[in-house]
């Protein structure tokens, strides 16, 4: 499950140009728990859709 975790929040996020509330609505995650795996996993996050 791991394996495949950080690469669909990765396309999830890339999908949502970084926008975390609707990639956890996409992957059907609170976004608290978005935040936890993006941290995690060690996502590198870039605000203002700059993605």
């Amino acid at each position: 499950m791991r394996e495949v975790e950080k690469p669909l929040i990765m396309l999830t996020l890339d999908a949502t140009r970084g926008n975390q509330i609707r990639a956890a609505e996409v992957l059907g995650l609170n976004r608290n728990t978005l935040r936890k795996k993006i941290r995690e996993f060690s996502i590198p996050v870039v605000r203002g859709g700059g993605r």
